[in-house]
């Protein structure tokens, strides 16, 4: 008797496969390479698996960020915030900057493009809405809180990237050697604090960065024109 051959595979989604296991994986390659490695191949081959197979559970790349980020923003408790509409606005944008700096890879996302995950909307309704409580209008409101959410972000990226380039050097990095290399005739405050440039860029000043400019725009006439 010849012997049974096997059964074939009834069509459909790979039983081996969830949508959790491949948010996993995803938020492990994110975490620990970036946004940028992230790829449905490179997925694929995290799992094991055939990248096919992971299109029965996600569209494209930009669904699997919106999935990835929308199960971060849900993990993240909303803190007490102040009541004095100054205080809170502080408050609201220190916590999303050091809830960011230790997700760099969503800055990575939401630098790129218009991606966004719907459960992370309260810090922007809750600056926003601390702005209108300070005073100013809705409209101006607005225009405060994406000069905060620029700021934040792109002290972020200058951050991360600056990390990196020192991380990988051997000594001082190229923007270390050429502020040592500046005269006092010509810089003169900059050769004041050649020899403590890199000390004085690496400090973390994030919390009276954001006091500083929030001040600024809380003070600031609304005057604001788009273009």
């Amino acid at each position: 008797m010849s012997a049974e051959k096997p059964r074939a595979k009834a069509a459909g989604r790979p039983a081996h496969l969830s949508l959790d296991a491949i948010i996993a994986a995803a938020e492990h390659i994110v975490q620990t390479e970036g946004a940028g490695k992230l790829s449905m191949r490179h997925l694929a081959n995290e799992l094991d698996s055939a990248p096919m197979a992971l299109y029965y559970h996600v569209r494209n790349k930009d669904e699997l960020l919106l999935l990835l980020m929308e199960a971060q923003a849900r993990r993240i408790p909303r803190p007490e915030l102040p009541e004095d509409p100054r205080e809170r606005l502080i408050a609201v944008s220190v916590t999303l900057y050091e809830l960011l700096a230790d997700r760099l890879w969503i800055v990575q996302v939401v630098a790129g493009g218009d991606l966004i995950a719907p459960s992370a909307l309260w810090f922007v309704e809750e600056m926003i809405s601390a702005t209108v409580d300070y005073g100013h209008t809705l409209e101006h409101a607005v225009y405060i809180y994406r000069t905060i959410w620029f700021t934040i972000v792109g002290d972020l990226i200058i951050r991360a990237n600056g990390k990196q380039r020192r991380d990988r050097a051997t000594g001082p990095t190229y923007e270390d050697q050429v502020v040592a290399g500046l005269m006092s005739g010509t810089h003169p405050r900059l050769a004041a604090v050649a020899d403590r440039w890199a000390e004085l860029n690496g400090r973390d000043t994030h919390r009276q960065g954001l006091t500083a400019v929030i001040d600024g725009l809380l003070r600031s006439e609304e005057t604001v024109e788009g273009r």
